[in-house]
């Protein structure tokens, strides 16, 4: 809440309501019963209005409740656990309008039914602490919830990048260097900008870049390849022409103090990724390249370096645009890495777009399906290479396909970690239709998995641990039917 004069009339509101709905009383019969309007009662419940000393007696002696006791802060058993999300920055850091729900409508599901309600809070935190989800988990799995809500394309932002395309005269069509970007923040904007040798103060090395508001400093990492040099300028314009103040000022991300800070951190990197790979160019490239008739890594890696150097930024931008503009809804991104002397992958970012796709990210510590093309690239990968590969992934316990197309790169921010971007479309009769290399002789069909662990695909070559879970799940089968047997003899004998 912002304030404790929230705090205290939202409390209030519930404990009216509550001790209303006890009674069985409308709104209506508390109105005749206290003298006071119903539309008055109503704002009091909804913590917009808060009584005055007599009216408070009026409602505690037609609610057969004393003045204190109403009064009072301290909630009953079935209010209890709200106490403490009423009181903390809940409604100001989670900005619940992004999902269409206001505070007042959140306040009166809870009061509606408490215990209801209690219980799937209850849940909630327990299932967060088995999984270890911090608030920082919590807060990018808001932000992820956010743009799977809007297909993860937001007009406004591509508008004003198109605004300023136009009002600095830029051409998209040649490469966007960083210097150029370098001088619109110099001279527009008014920054300082030095590259810096991070290495000197220790653990900073893998830092990208510090911006220091104070001066409107940027620090960049003198290790900074071109592309990452040239995203992390076109974020601070970013920052900049959306009037973002509240954010982080460190890349990659050290700590952060909000929702906002992480939502705006979206709202300038979706600008860069506008900026630097504009929109009708890249529909114009992609939709060529999907009618192609045969699937050739060179073309897509072609394609990507028409727009720029970084693989990540080019699958990530897809996202934005193959829903909205090419009518391909069903599709999921991932970025996996696979550390340095280590077989274990991780999926660093995800998204799914229209519904929960078959690959997510697993915290349970299982083993991602070998067979994915994003592992495999991983393990394949050389030194210094980068590869790029793509095939038709069929989930066979889900009964669907899809078309995957990753690639894979070193981590030049890394101890010799690899990583792999891929990007997967949900094939059915509409997508099927606007992929032209679909059938084509040099795209294969796998069989696949999601984890070792949950995976019913029998003698796999590359399996890293049994499928515990489906050998669970198939003994509990086992169980149910015996048990079947032994209800129909019983019946039978009978």
């Amino acid at each position: 809440m912002n304030s404790e004069s929230d705090f205290i009339k939202t409390v209030f509101g519930l404990k009216l309501k509550q001790l209303r709905q006890k009674k069985n009383w409308s709104l209506q019969d508390l109105a005749v019963k206290t003298g006071l309007s119903k539309s008055y009662l109503n704002e009091i419940e909804n913590g917009k209005k808060y009584p005055k000393h007599d009216k408070i007696i009026q409602l505690s002696e037609s609610l057969g409740s004393t003045f204190d006791e109403l009064v009072s802060t301290k909630l009953d058993k079935s209010l209890a656990p709200f106490n403490e999300i009423l009181q903390s920055d809940f409604f100001k850091e989670i900005p619940l309008d992004l999902f269409g729900i206001s505070k007042n409508n959140l306040i009166s599901i809870i009061s509606d039914a408490p215990k209801k309600v209690t219980a799937f809070i209850n849940a909630l935190i327990e299932i967060s602490q088995n999984y270890n989800l911090g608030k920082e988990r919590f807060y990018f799995a808001v932000l992820r919830s956010f743009q799977e809500l809007y297909d993860n394309y937001f007009p406004e932002i591509e508008d004003k990048t198109v605004e300023f395309i136009k009002e600095n005269g830029l051409d998209t069509n040649k490469d966007l260097r960083a210097s150029v970007l370098e001088s619109i923040l110099t001279e527009k904007f008014h920054y300082s900008i030095q590259s810096e040798d991070f290495e000197q103060f220790g653990i900073l090395d893998n830092l990208r870049s510090l911006f220091v508001p104070e001066q409107k400093l940027l620090l960049l990492n003198r290790k900074l390849e071109k592309d990452q040099r040239t995203f992390i300028l076109a974020k601070e314009i970013g920052f900049n022409v959306l009037e973002l103040k509240i954010r982080p000022n460190t890349y990659s991300w050290l700590d952060f103090g909000s929702f906002e800070e992480i939502l705006n951190n979206f709202y300038a990197s979706y600008f860069a990724g506008a900026l630097l790979i504009p929109k009708k160019q890249t529909l114009e490239k992609t939709s060529e390249f999907l009618l192609q008739h045969t699937w050739e890594p060179k073309s897509f890696e072609e394609l990507i370096e028409s727009f720029t150097d970084s693989p990540e930024t080019f699958y990530y931008r897809l996202t934005n645009l193959l829903s909205s503009e090419l009518g391909i809804k069903d599709l999921f991104y991932l970025c996996l890495v696979k550390k340095k002397n280590s077989d274990k992958i991780q999926i660093l970012k995800e998204l799914h777009l229209n519904h929960q796709q078959a690959p997510h990210a697993n915290a349970m510590n299982e083993h991602y399906c070998r067979r994915w093309i994003a592992v495999k690239n991983l393990h394949h990968l050389k030194e210094n290479e980068t590869l790029t590969d793509a095939q038709i992934s069929h989930y066979k316990d889900q009964g669907v396909s899809y078309l995957v197309i990753s690639t894979s790169q070193k981590n030049p921010f890394s101890d010799g970690s690899n990583r792999s971007y891929c990007l997967g479309i949900l094939l059915n009769s509409q997508t099927i239709k606007k992929i032209g290399f679909i059938k084509s002789p040099t795209l294969k069909t796998i069989n696949v998995g999601v984890t070792c662990e949950s995976c019913s695909i029998p003698d796999c070559e590359v399996r890293q641990s049994p499928p515990i879970r489906l050998e669970k799940e198939h003994f509990n089968l086992s169980m149910k039917n015996a048990i079947e047997k032994i209800r129909k003899q019983m019946i039978d004998d009978r």
